[in-house]
Formats: C-alpha cells, structure tokens, sequence
C-alpha cells in the first residue's frame, strides 16, 4: 500500500527542520576542544588496532628469552616483556582485542536495552510492568559478579566474554530508551501517524525511536567505558582474554610480577586504559551537552 500523502509531504519539512538542529549540534561539539582531542584520539586508537599488524616488525607473540625485560630501544621502541615480547606490538595488539570488546558489546547491549525500554514504554499496561520489573531486578545485582558467573560458568573465551558483557549492561539503555519513548508516545505526530492508519511496528521504528537517537548515543559512549574497564578488570584478575592472546588487562596483570625488574612495562597498558576511558567519558559528556535541544545555540 502507498504511504499516505499527508505522511510524505510531513517528512520533507521535518528534514528540513532537522539540518538546523544537526548544525547547532555540530557547532556546540567543535566548540568543546577537549571533547575533540577525544574524539581524535579514539579514531587514532581504533585505526592503530585496525592496522596493527602491518605497523609493527615483531608478532606479538614472538618470544626472545634472550632479550627479556630489554629497555626501550631503537629495535624495541616500548622495550620487551618478561618473554622477550615486543611490548608496542603487545598493547597494539591488545587495543584491537580490548576496544573490540568495548565496542561491540556495548552494540549487543543497545540493541536488547532499545527493544526491552522501546515495547515498555510504547505498549505500556502490564508489558511495560513485566519488562521494568525484570529490568530493575537486573539492575540490582551487581553486573561485575554477574559477569564473573557467567564466565566461570561458560568460559572466558573472546564470544563469551563479549556476549556477557553485553547482556548484562543493557538495563541503562532500557531505561532511557523507555523514558524517551513515554515523552514522545502522545506527541502530535504520533498521534497523527496513529490516525492515519500508520502500524505500531512503523511508529515506533520511524518516528519514536529516532527522538530516542541522542540519548541513546551518550549512553554507548558511557557503556563503551565501562566494557572496556571490565574487560580490563576480568582480564586482570585471569578471567578475561587468556594467553597468550594479549589485552591491556591480562598485559597489567603479567607485568605486576616483574615491576621492580622492568618498572615501565606496566605503565604502557595502565595509561592507555586510562586515557581511553577519559576519551570516552569527555566524548559523551560533549555529546550530551550537543545533543541537548534546550542547550543554547
């Protein structure tokens, strides 16, 4: 069937309207120096993990037991690890499979939080009732010690621990993707799709989700931290990615036993976990605050 005039005529002025708002956001993002650097610096991260293995002389997993804990050098610009492994092809190797994590289970965990908040907030009654209970009751244990079972119980393979992760921090987005969608549930164009015979399945997916859209790009922003940190954490307390497959936990949690023999073979992995969940934080923050319609232009 034809979609009704009225409905089409209205998309082409809501476009419209829209590059303005799109601009105004733009304008405030750029605005935010340090949001920028971020932002930067993360692209920067996710290429070197793309591009790693051409960017680097050694495997990460080459072992030279001759030339253990070696300082940094021309030949080893971030020295070698208790193994005799360069440590730059190491953490570019562990920045592929830590951002990886991040990023792909923050991907699995927006897409069950958007279904769950959308078909609470938009059918309502005792569907609404069932899914925010469930969420809540999620929502009150702690998800660490959830992930902690769920690899004890599965393994701590890379699929596991990418699927736990995303399972288990999706409550967030269920419960801002609900809020959004009661906001916009009674809105006008709503109501005016509803009247003209529009399916629930269309509303929700064309026009009450997209207003759900900046709220829920913060939220990954934010969740992509906290994966990373948790997948850190896992790994560092031998859960996690194991051996010898490299991430920036299980790299921090090796080098703790050789601390005093090769002080900087910490530093390289701690820093970066550090940096990069900052990047993120400072990224969301901005996008927050770009996104924000009341935020003045």
């Amino acid at each position: 069937m034809a979609a009704h005039p009225a409905l089409a005529r209205s998309d082409v002025p809501a476009a419209r309207a829209g590059r303005p708002a799109r601009r105004a956001a733009w304008r405030r993002f750029r605005a935010n120096g340090v949001a920028v650097a971020s932002a930067g610096f993360l692209l920067i991260m996710y290429a070197v993990a793309a591009g790693g293995p051409v960017m680097t002389p050694y495997p990460p997993n080459a072992v030279d037991i001759v030339n253990a804990n070696a300082r940094p050098s021309p030949a080893h610009w971030f020295g070698t690890d208790e193994n005799g492994r360069d440590v730059l092809a190491r953490v570019i190797a562990g920045a592929r499979t830590t951002m990886t994590v991040g990023l792909i289970a923050m991907v699995i965990a927006i897409g069950i939080g958007a279904c769950v908040g959308s078909l609470g907030g938009y059918l309502g009654g005792w569907v609404d009732a069932v899914l925010m209970r469930f969420t809540d009751g999620m929502m009150a244990i702690p998800y660490f010690f959830l992930v902690l079972i769920v690899v004890a119980v599965f393994g701590s393979s890379f699929r596991n621990i990418l699927i736990a992760i995303g399972v288990t921090s999706w409550m967030v987005v269920a419960r801002i993707v609900r809020g959004d969608v009661l906001r916009y549930r009674a809105a006008d164009f709503v109501v005016a799709a509803q009247a003209l015979g529009a399916r629930s399945a269309r509303i929700l997916l064309r026009h009450v989700i997209p207003q759900a859209a900046p709220s829920i790009i913060v939220a990954a922003t934010f969740g992509v931290a906290n994966a990373i940190l948790l997948e850190s954490a896992l790994s560092y307390l031998g859960l996690g990615i194991q051996a010898p497959q490299a991430s920036w936990g299980n790299m921090l949690s090796n080098a703790q036993a050789y601390v005093w023999e090769n002080p900087l073979l910490p530093v390289y992995p701690g820093f970066l976990i550090l940096v990069t969940v900052l990047a993120y934080n400072f990224l969301g923050d901005a996008l927050r605050d770009a996104l924000d319609p009341r935020y003045p232009v």
